[in-house]
């Protein structure tokens, strides 16, 4: 019970903090732009199954690979897509912790 909570309120209240404290003339512009970070979970449709829930999205799925991360990443240091690559590190830190907790679920 307590992963899907963190993990879900990790991508959904991470953005609007993030929105909130650093954003605070453009919050709720940058909070739904952040919160559609979410939409990168389109890859989980080319998966079979669509949704496992002991499944490490990280690294398997391609939105979610370490490649594609990396790219995230670089979006950080430019004006033009710091925000988009702060919403896709925000979902992949998300996606981080869910699979930290699986692994110590595991255990």
């Amino acid at each position: 019970m307590l992963r899907p909570l963190l993990h879900y309120g990790f991508h959904f209240l991470v953005p609007i903090l993030i929105a909130l404290f650093f954003f605070k003339g453009r919050f709720i512009k940058v909070a739904i732009f952040l919160l559609l970070g979410i939409l990168i979970d389109v890859d989980h449709l080319w998966a079979t199954p669509i949704f496992d829930p002991n499944r490490c999205s990280i690294g398997f799925h391609p939105l979610h690979s370490y490649w594609a991360i990396a790219i995230y990443f670089l979006f950080v240091f430019f004006k033009n897509t710091r925000i988009l690559g702060l919403a896709l590190l925000i979902h992949i830190l998300a996606d981080t912790l869910d699979c930290m907790m699986l692994f110590l679920q595991s255990k």
